[in-house]
């Protein structure tokens, strides 16, 4: 299952490494109903950011992150040391509920197997992007797409913010680019936000921003309840997501062409 590739000629690219929701029958067939229910999926995320801005480009995957977490370091390090995770290859839901039938979860060989099969496609297809990219303007602008439910206490104490902007304390863009999507959030009128709070940005935001060599990385984890029902079967809400999608574009308008 490859990478879906949108090409824009913007400095502009979106990456959704949680939106899909495709599952190999082989592993499918190990999962129990928690497993089977996908509800850690980023939902309607391609949905959500379809049309936002012209000429952007758009780096996704079909698969889902049970089958492997593309927005986890392939070492399997955590992220978020001391806290509650999930790991490269998930073995339980964002609440700890075990996926896998017993005996069912996938061994170290074959995380390898997937992460060589699924995880290095997607960012060999993100890596060739940016640097394309970057060639054609000087510098790319890398924007993770995410959304996850506003009540995890398994993840987080609390309800979430609706906007979560993550820039590694700082570190994977431009003070400029963080800026300006923090204002535009901070102004959307009845709703939070936060910056680098629980969501400080994953793997793909910590490896890929670099602004010393033009290369900015911001990681947007939406809160769910903005614009979808967060329960089965998952539905969009297209008067809350109308409302969200002004804030988005603005924000995207914003840095699209920032420097």
């Amino acid at each position: 299952m490859k990478p879906g590739i949108v090409r824009g000629g913007s400095p502009l690219l979106l990456a959704q490494p949680h939106g899909g929701t495709e599952i190999p029958e082989a592993i499918l067939a190990r999962l129990n109903n928690h497993g089977r229910e996908r509800a850690d999926t980023d939902w309607h995320i391609g949905r959500l950011y379809a049309n936002l801005v012209d000429d952007v480009s758009i780096v996704s995957t079909p698969l889902h992150r049970y089958v492997i977490d593309a927005n986890r370091d392939p070492a399997d390090q955590s992220l978020y040391p001391g806290q509650n995770t999930t790991s490269l290859c998930p073995t339980t839901t964002f609440d700890g509920t075990d996926i896998y039938l017993p005996g069912q979860a996938p061994s170290a060989d074959e995380i390898q197997q997937r992460r060589h099969l699924y995880h290095q496609p997607y960012h060999d297809a993100l890596r060739d992007e940016l640097e394309r990219i970057r060639q054609k303007h000087g510098y790319a602008i890398l924007y993770d797409c995410h959304s996850i439910r506003s009540l995890v206490p398994y993840l987080f104490d609390g309800r979430l913010p609706d906007f979560n902007i993550g820039t590694n304390a700082g570190t994977s863009c431009d003070a400029a680019l963080e800026a300006a999507v923090r204002d535009v959030c901070a102004a959307a009128d009845g709703y939070t936000a936060v910056t680098n709070g629980r969501f400080k940005g994953g793997w793909t935001t910590r490896h890929y921003g670099n602004p010393e060599k033009d290369c900015h990385a911001i990681q947007m984890e939406l809160a769910q309840r903005r614009y979808m029902q967060e329960a089965p079967p998952w539905a969009y809400d297209e008067t809350l997501a109308a409302g969200l999608r002004q804030h988005l574009a603005r924000a995207l308008v914003k840095i699209q062409y920032l420097y």
